[in-house]
């Protein structure tokens, strides 16, 4: 389903109806691996690649939240990423890097460039 509008920079990967809430799906967006997330009604998107195990799992893993983070937990070492920030609750040098994601209608779309 990936539509690219070029002059936007944005990718339409999906639809909502695609992502099961509280959970992930995987998308290519420009070559690269992307975890989309639909949590409480928001979207997230980050790297789908684990920085721990190289795996490219992130989509499949656990959406919860600590404290006040939403986060997924990889399904390999059960490190758990902040979809806000990308950030590695507990190895912070391991972040990954998140994505612009919007929905239009129904659809969902990821942005090139850091959310």
């Amino acid at each position: 389903m990936n539509q690219v509008l070029e002059e936007t920079g944005w990718t339409t990967v999906c639809t909502i109806g695609d992502i099961v809430p509280e959970a992930g799906v995987c998308a290519l967006v420009d070559g690269e691996q992307v975890a989309v997330f639909r949590v409480g009604g928001e979207l997230y998107a980050i790297d789908n690649v684990d920085p721990c195990s190289g795996a490219a799992v992130l989509s499949r893993g656990l959406v919860g939240s600590l404290g006040e983070r939403v986060v997924v937990a990889s399904p390999i070492h059960k490190q758990h990423f902040d979809l806000r920030t990308g950030e590695c609750l507990e190895t912070p040098r391991h972040a990954v890097r998140t994505w612009r994601v919007r929905r239009q209608g129904d659809g969902v779309q990821v942005g090139r460039g850091g959310a």
